[in-house]
């Protein structure tokens, strides 16, 4: 018999469904752009189960597949603010779907797993904010990931702060401004002086910030001095919340995964150099997977009872939905 598995992958982004078999893999995935609100509750279960569970029908319908046995949910924020998931998904998807076994696991976790697997090691996930995660398999280490006010450093939305305050710094004469910098925010962003106004109500402040990024990349490209201190401090944060999470002995394994990465030399060329100074014990190798490839890889390995991941509650909990 050959299991059937469902995965799901709710970010900030919205939600990403995917069913399958353990023998042939993923069959089918669906995506929601609608992110799953967050209430007086946390994370609210019931707006997820509205967007998850017509997906999921659909895909078992048009793969011909049966119940799924296992499901894993990665979910943002499921560390501080799951209790309504822990609490809601068990029975309902066993009720709803025929799921027998649950994990439920932050989305740190399904990034790690979709990276680098059942294997020790630290990840680092990047775009607007960041997060590092490293297990022995005996537990898990966490750095960082505190958002945009108060961490999250090396991350977009730290790269991007970081180049608008240079700007404004050659905007107003002072030291360690750039000119290039300048340059690029006002064509972002219009004039200079306007910057805190156009950036200060938005709701969606650390995703403006991230989206300079890029032009701090290009102008470090072209050589602008400030714009690659920027980037090489960056790149200490990123390997400074690494160390802190890696795994002191062994040979562990070291993955970085997100959209942050996918701004070139001017940033992986300085980490690079940073990581193997700092981690000179670790293997580097690239990320397998995404966060959704991760939540499929923890629903195979729950429905063959094989999964080695630790499960201590909080990051990642295992549940057998039929003794709920």
């Amino acid at each position: 018999m050959d299991p059937v598995v469902l995965a799901v992958d709710s970010g900030g982004s919205g939600l990403r469904v995917a069913v399958g078999t353990v023998a042939r893999g993923v069959l089918g995935q669906r995506v929601s752009r609608e992110p799953v609100r967050t209430g007086d509750r946390g994370i609210d279960a019931g707006h997820l189960l509205e967007q998850l569970l017509p997906l999921t029908r659909a895909l078992l319908v048009e793969n011909g597949l049966a119940a799924p046995v296992a499901a894993a949910v990665g979910a943002a924020g499921l560390a501080t603010l799951g209790d309504a998931l822990r609490a809601e998904l068990p029975d309902a998807l066993r009720r709803e779907l025929g799921v027998r076994r649950l994990a439920l696991a932050a989305d740190a976790v399904t990034a790690y797993t979709g990276a680098l697997g059942a294997r020790p090691g630290a990840v680092v996930a990047a775009g607007t904010g960041l997060i590092a995660l490293g297990t022995d398999l005996s537990g898990w280490r966490r750095a960082d990931g505190w958002g945009h006010l108060l961490g999250d450093c090396g991350s977009g939305a730290w790269i991007g702060r970081a180049a608008l305050e240079a700007a404004l710094r050659a905007h107003d004469g002072r030291p360690g401004g750039s000119a290039a910098l300048l340059a690029c925010a006002e064509k972002v962003f219009g004039p200079a002086a306007g910057l805190p106004g156009a950036l200060y109500p938005r709701p969606d402040r650390p995703a403006v910030l991230a989206s300079f990024a890029p032009q701090v990349a290009a102008c470090a490209a072209d050589g602008d001095p400030v714009a690659v201190g920027i980037l090489r401090e960056a790149a200490r944060h990123i390997a400074d919340s690494a160390a802190a999470v890696c795994p002191d002995s062994g040979e562990p394994y070291v993955a970085l995964t997100g959209g942050l990465f996918r701004m070139g030399e001017p940033l992986l060329s300085p980490l690079r150099e940073e990581l193997a100074a700092r981690l000179p014990h670790a293997r580097r190798v690239p990320a397998e997977g995404d966060p959704l490839h991760g939540a499929v890889c923890i629903a195979g390995a729950l429905a063959t009872h094989t999964l080695s991941l630790p499960a201590d509650g909080t990051m990642l909990q295992v549940m057998d939905t039929t003794r709920t």
